[in-house]
């Protein structure tokens, strides 16, 4: 067997039978009582909400494919927008499969219809993925200034045990300064190394965003982008009575922890709901009704990953059927 997909099928294995073990663990974990609780909560979540998280979670992807189309253009490559957005769309419903593997898929579709090489867009996706990166660290450390007296002891605990009197702004501003001393050691020591060429892209990345000549456009979609997915937790919020009180600061604590759980397994499974339900209980939020939140959330997020994602796949090679046939039209026109 091939050895490089031997190593897809064991991260496959590895990270799908994470998300299902967190799953038993929560279940196990609940009484009867509580799991009759989390199943009425979902049972009552008012579904015409649905419309509007829907309509969010498209241009959610819709706008990450305009600003990748940004980085795209620093290179010479001009795709079509709507080429740009069915590869995004591909490039989410391939990660539930096979993880990690997104990136690639949506390169290799755009390279195949937009007829440019795919070695050309790495650089590009390194670069949004680091930017990515940089935001959720700068959106954790918002989250945790916001809702400081809600969650500060416990991101204390969590990051660190560190004295009660330390002010939470301080810490997250040492820790974030530590990572990066960090970070720059492990280059210097391991330049060569697979982590040396990671880090090195990171910085590479950054830097390029940093010298965009539509820097501005740049910014405005990605706060586009890290606001829709805001607003997709809050107005998940507002579907449940037991959530529908919480404010838009409580959100972003929400999607953060929510962000880390979408990293941790296959597509989220089984960590996003835990994560989500756990940081719920300082709200006041019985565990039974959070868990029942993050399923929800999960669940409408995925579906819309599979709908838009198998909708991208049909649509496709009709789309650039007729869009070559219309060019095949014009050029016939001209020669006559």
């Amino acid at each position: 067997m091939n050895r490089k997909l031997l190593v897809t099928i064991l991260q496959y294995i590895v990270f799908l039978g994470l998300g299902v073990a967190i799953i038993f663990y929560m279940s196990s974990q609940l009484s009867d009582e509580q799991k009759n609780s989390m199943m009425a909560a979902i049972q009552g979540v008012r579904i015409w909400l649905l419309v509007p998280i829907f309509i969010a979670g498209f241009l959610s992807h819709y706008v990450r494919a305009l600003r990748w189309k940004l980085l795209l253009q620093e290179v010479d490559i001009c795709p079509s927008t709507t080429n740009t957005t069915f590869a995004v769309l591909i490039g989410y419903i391939t990660n539930l499969v096979l993880p990690r593997a997104g990136e690639v898929a949506k390169c290799t579709v755009l390279a195949r219809y937009e007829k440019v090489p795919a070695d050309k867009m790495i650089g590009t996706i390194v670069a949004e993925r680091a930017f990515d990166v940089l935001c959720l660290l700068i959106i954790t450390f918002t989250a945790f200034l916001l809702q400081a007296d809600v969650i500060g002891d416990y991101a204390t605990d969590l990051l660190g045990k560190v004295s009660e009197k330390t002010n939470v702004f301080v810490f997250v501003l040492i820790a974030g300064l530590l990572m990066i001393v960090t970070l720059v050691l492990v280059y210097r020591r391991f330049r060569d190394s697979k982590i040396g060429k990671f880090i090195k892209g990171l910085s590479d990345g950054v830097k390029s965003i940093l010298n965009l000549k539509t820097r501005g456009k740049f910014i405005i979609y990605t706060i586009l982008l890290w606001g829709l997915y805001w607003i997709l937790v809050w107005i998940g919020f507002w579907s449940m009575d037991e959530l529908d009180h919480l404010s838009g600061s409580c959100a972003l604590v929400v999607l953060v922890f929510g962000s880390i759980g979408m990293i941790a397994t296959q597509g989220g499974i089984g960590a996003y709901p835990y994560l989500v339900g756990k940081i719920l209980l300082f709200y006041n939020i019985a565990e039974a009704h959070g868990l029942a939140f993050g399923w929800v959330s999960w669940t409408v997020q995925t579906g819309i990953v599979v709908v838009l994602g198998v909708i991208s796949l049909i649509l496709l090679p009709i789309y650039n059927n007729n869009r070559a046939n219309a060019k095949a039209s014009v050029d016939t026109k001209q020669d006559s």
